[in-house]
């Protein structure tokens, strides 16, 4: 798949531009603060209805400015979707086609896309959330029923720390309906983990492949779910880890009611990454972790074409300065050919000239874009 034009209006420090992209490489240029970062921005939000960079859509558009959209079209196995958002103080709207979505979740997947910034690097020795938002944001990509199970998991996880706050603070004290809560949360959370860990199974599988390529055959690389509840094995059915996450509610009920929130599940969990059998998060030099989250990075491109028999769009913001010669001639080899990818950067001369054959080059200045021949 590829993005063949994108149009902003009032989006970030764009007023209207109008860009068509190459189906396979397209670089940004420009000084720090100039909207090529906002660009790329735009992409990731049309193909994930999410910015990665605030969770606060307002901040998406213009000052002064009431409504921002982004409008682009998408070639997918030989066809072209018309893809269009819109962002307002009162939430988003998506159409495809020009019909409009009644729920986000029917314009999710249309268009794949695997960002990897320098926030990325953090994937190791990060905080847990960031890790479960990894997680989130790229099975929901692959998988509906995955981003189902998770949206209302949510809903339920917040109406129970609602009752377990009411509780703490003495003005509720229904065991029954907190039995109920405390039951279709369970439920929910084992759909979720169950899926995080049979795609994190396929996951990892990819990025050994990738990190014994990048590091020579001389370090193995693996990935493991560390849930927040005991005696969780990756093998367990749904069943299973439902009956233990129920377990667990039992014997944390009391400190739960007493602080007023849900202390087991999946909003809790982690992963755990080792490098030749040691943690990773304590033991990886700044050179390993860039590895790693690199072989994570390109274990996302394979997983997706092994599961939706297409490559996702790449987006690489400001990372090449971050990789020496040797691991952006392994990104560039990899994605050769199969993606297209669209890379930002304040110098041309940071990426490795002779790995990237006639790239359609746009430079951005104040919030205008052009292309340079």
């Amino acid at each position: 798949m590829y993005l063949e034009d994108l149009t902003l209006k009032d989006f970030r420090n764009f007023d209207r531009v109008k860009v068509n992209f190459d189906s396979h490489i397209n670089i940004f240029i420009g000084k720090n603060a100039q909207g090529k970062t906002n660009l790329l921005e735009a992409i990731y939000f049309l193909a994930l209805t999410k910015s990665h960079r605030t969770s606060v859509d307002k901040e998406l558009i213009k000052f002064n400015m009431k409504i921002a959209g982004i409008h682009g079209t998408l070639c997918k196995r030989n066809i072209r979707f018309d893809l269009k958002l819109l962002v307002s103080n009162k939430g988003k709207k998506a159409w495809i086609n020009r019909l409009e979505q009644k729920k986000l979740s029917n314009y999710l997947g249309t268009m794949n896309a695997i960002l990897f910034s320098p926030e990325d690097l953090s994937l190791i020795k990060g905080s847990p959330a960031f890790r479960r938002r990894f997680m989130d944001l790229e099975f929901g990509q692959i998988n509906a029923e995955y981003l189902y199970f998770l949206t209302r998991y949510r809903q339920v996880l917040q109406q129970r720390n609602t009752y377990l706050k009411q509780i703490s603070s003495k003005k509720a004290s229904d065991p029954i309906f907190l039995n109920v809560l405390t039951d279709q949360l369970a439920g929910l959370a084992a759909e979720v983990v169950h899926k995080r860990v049979l795609y994190l199974d396929l996951l990892k599988e990819n990025a050994k492949k990738a990190y014994a390529f990048i590091s020579d055959q001389k370090e193995i690389l693996d990935i493991e779910y560390k849930a927040s509840f005991p005696e969780f094995d990756e093998k367990d059915s749904v069943e299973k880890i439902y009956k233990k996450i129920l377990l667990s509610f039992e014997h944390v009920k009391v400190n739960e009611m007493r602080l007023g929130t849900t202390l087991v599940g999946p909003h809790r969990d982690d992963l755990q990454v080792f490098i030749n059998k040691k943690s990773a998060q304590e033991y990886a030099s700044q050179g390993q972790q860039r590895s790693i989250v690199l072989s994570i990075k390109l274990a996302e491109i394979d997983l997706m074409h092994q599961i939706l028999n297409e490559y996702p769009i790449l987006l690489l913001d400001d990372v090449m300065s971050e990789l020496d010669n040797i691991r952006q001639k392994n990104l560039l080899n990899y994605i050769n050919g199969k993606t297209q990818t669209f890379i930002t950067t304040t110098d041309i001369n940071s990426i490795s000239q002779e790995m990237i054959k006639i790239p359609r080059i746009f430079r951005i200045v104040s919030g205008t874009v052009s292309e340079e021949k």
